[in-house]
């Protein structure tokens, strides 16, 4: 079909050239009855395709930016960071884990729960397009499952006490609402949407779970949502799907953050949370292992001090998620979430060796695309490969 187009198309700009198929004899023919055309085959007529295929895009290497950074002057900061470094992507909490927005939004349910009144940015739309004029791809991050805000306001769609009724609140008391509950995911999808319209180039869920709480504490939950018979897993599972085609139609990929051991869990176990890897890379474009080190248990892939540790257990833990979607020949990239913090008081500090530790460890497994996460979104220059006017030019042109 392509080389009968090609051949048209040839065909057409032949009929209207002094040196074309017409030519042969130095001019038209008198009448159609008279027309001869040579034999001439197409390979000698087409030595390269009219159009290219468009080169893949560049690895996204990116930073984490909060809500209040984005509405600060330390946006500013962080731009002129990405412009002379190898960052190229921002993601930007458009809904955080409180339930605020980062802009004014038009979503009925946003407006009745009041989620428009602590906004973080009154001239979002603004900073986007700062964002888009540094080249810096921008991702729209909306939490899910943990939204206090859509909770107390919304009681029949959240977690309720078992003991004493109410809303059940976890170990820091935050209210969270039911992943059961489809108008939880259907209100997701909608901020989700209109973040694209406004001009975000990726919607990126976190919180696709159910909480992560000790046994005795899940005890004391009750999700009237829940069918008869419904697994955490199931629920997850059908919701990510139903996320994936819904926002299908916009054109945009579609990302998940997870636990980084979901990669690892074994057989279908899926953490006391829902998330079964497989569930996720079966229908998202990108999934997120969140491969922080001071977040694995001590014992870990074998080592005592995780923390200590980064190169390795970043290694370890993306080669198990490698390892779990190769046999899924159309299973999403892997982008990790790498540590650029550090965690209270424990050791080492991350200083920006650690950081380069975890993104050697993810390139030395084919891995190119990547995000730092630092909740206060502070990040050290030494930890970031410096920019080259080259590297620019051939990610602009999206050359990878």
């Amino acid at each position: 079909m392509k080389l009968a187009r090609q051949a048209s198309a040839l065909f057409v700009w032949a009929a209207i050239s002094s040196r074309g198929l017409f030519a042969q004899g130095g001019g038209l023919p008198a009448s159609p009855d008279s027309l001869q055309l040579r034999g001439v085959e197409l390979r000698y007529m087409l030595p390269e395709p009219l159009f290219n295929a468009p080169p893949p895009p560049p690895p996204i290497k990116a930073l984490y930016v909060n809500a209040w950074a984005f509405g600060s002057p330390k946006l500013w900061h962080l731009v002129r960071l990405a412009d002379s470094t190898e960052i190229n992507a921002f993601v930007v909490d458009v809904k955080d884990d409180t339930g605020c927005l980062l802009y004014d939004s038009n979503v009925k349910v946003a407006r009745d729960i009041g989620a428009t009144r602590c906004i973080r940015a009154r001239d979002a739309r603004a900073r986007l397009d700062t964002l888009h004029e540094h080249d810096i791809y921008a991702i729209a991050r909306i939490v899910i499952a943990k939204d206090p805000l859509l909770a107390e306001h919304r009681p029949q769609w959240s977690v309720q006490r078992r003991d004493v009724g109410g809303l059940w609140r976890d170990r820091i008391g935050s209210a969270w609402v039911d992943a059961y509950n489809d108008s939880v995911w259907i209100y997701a999808a909608q901020i989700a949407e209109e973040a694209v319209r406004m001009g975000f180039d990726e919607v990126q869920f976190d919180y696709v779970r159910f909480p992560d709480e000790p046994r005795e504490a899940m005890a004391n939950a009750v999700f009237p949502a829940r069918r008869h018979g419904e697994t955490q897993r199931a629920a997850v599972r059908a919701s990510v799907a139903k996320l994936a085609e819904r926002l299908q139609p916009l054109g945009v990929p579609v990302t998940f953050d997870i636990f980084g051991l979901t990669a690892s869990a074994t057989g279908e176990a899926d953490l006391g949370i829902g998330q079964v890897w497989e569930d996720f890379i079966t229908v998202a474009d990108v999934v997120l292992p969140m491969v922080y080190p001071s977040h694995y248990y001590a014992g870990a892939y074998g080592y005592a001090r995780p923390n200590a540790n980064p190169y390795a257990i970043v290694k370890k833990a993306l080669r198990d998620a490698l390892e779990r979607s190769r046999p899924h020949p159309r299973s999403a990239a892997i982008r990790p979430y790498l540590q650029a913090f550090t965690l209270g008081r424990r050791l080492p500090r991350y200083t920006p060796h650690e950081i380069r530790e975890q993104i050697r460890a993810a390139e030395e497994l084919g891995i190119t695309s990547w995000v730092l996460w630092n909740p206060r979104s502070v990040y050290q220059r030494d930890a970031l490969r410096p920019y080259r006017t080259e590297v620019r030019t051939a990610s602009s042109e999206g050359a990878p």
